[in-house]
């Protein structure tokens, strides 16, 4: 089958075995997203809702790293418009979260370079399972740049992690290495990072060869056993980001990521 989106800052491929790539396609900034990522995100997400023939989903990013979370340099540059651009990235950010916890095939996220901010950790931790290269780095960051968590991090992480390593996370913000990412169980494997596609799409060989319908169960169970959850949270994270926006500490701490130095919190 070819390409189903070949071009943009996402891309979707479907295999005959039913292996759905979709692709974040920023490379030169390291796949941050912005409002027309997060867009073509759902929209990605969606055809593979409609694809009866997908049986797996390879969550992946162009070039050196999977995602680095939010487009700083975006973000920044709205100034004082930033909470309401806020509000529309996190409200498509909420929807193509929830799209792929509730897609019937298996998520798989492929980390390689860093996994990184509301975006790139939230996605690792959203996945049904995550491979990841050996020298894949994960973090949070969001208490760096004055902003809380989303894309149900707030829920999930604690889940995979316990709520005290998950607080310890997200308040000190560590740079987890892979090895770290997967003694705490954030990620599924690690593997040698020449070997990281090769062994993803054996990997979704696998998931592709069992029964969709017993995999769709098994993920729907294993998600709902989480109760009143991530997606009720997913809104309360994307008001109290739009929220924080509007602060002077959060236009330091992205000034403070752009110019790469330490930020000066205020409280402000």
């Amino acid at each position: 089958m070819p390409s189903l989106i070949a071009e943009g800052p996402v891309l979707l491929d479907i295999d005959e075995q039913g292996i759905a790539r979709v692709t974040l396609n920023r490379p030169e900034a390291s796949n941050g997203v912005d409002v027309p990522t997060l867009k073509a995100l759902h929209a990605a997400i969606l055809r593979c809702h409609a694809e009866p023939s997908v049986r797996v989903v390879l969550l992946g990013g162009a070039g050196r790293n999977f995602c680095a979370g939010g487009d700083v340099n975006t973000f920044a540059a709205k100034g004082e418009d930033l909470p309401e651009y806020l509000r529309e990235a996190t409200a498509w950010l909420q929807i193509a979260t929830s799209a792929m916890i509730q897609l019937k095939a298996p998520v798989v996220a492929v980390v390689q370079g860093f996994a990184a901010g509301g975006a790139g950790f939230g996605f690792v931790c959203a996945a049904d399972l995550v491979i990841a290269a050996d020298d894949a780095r994960f973090f949070s960051g969001a208490v760096r740049v004055g902003m809380a968590p989303d894309a149900g991090t707030s829920v999930t992480l604690s889940r995979i992690v316990g709520l005290r390593r998950a607080l310890d996370i997200l308040l000190t913000n560590p740079t987890l290495s892979a090895d770290e990412a997967l003694s705490l169980g954030i990620i599924s494997r690690v593997v040698p990072a020449d070997e990281l596609q090769a062994r993803a799409q054996d990997l979704a060989a696998t998931l592709a060869s069992q029964a969709p319908l017993a995999l769709a169960a098994t993920k729907r169970l294993v998600w709902g056993g989480l109760g009143s959850g991530v997606e009720e949270r997913l809104a309360e994270e994307a008001r109290v980001v739009s929220e924080l926006s509007g602060t002077a500490d959060a236009r330091e701490g992205l000034a403070a990521v752009i110019e790469r130095r330490p930020p000066t919190f205020s409280g402000a």
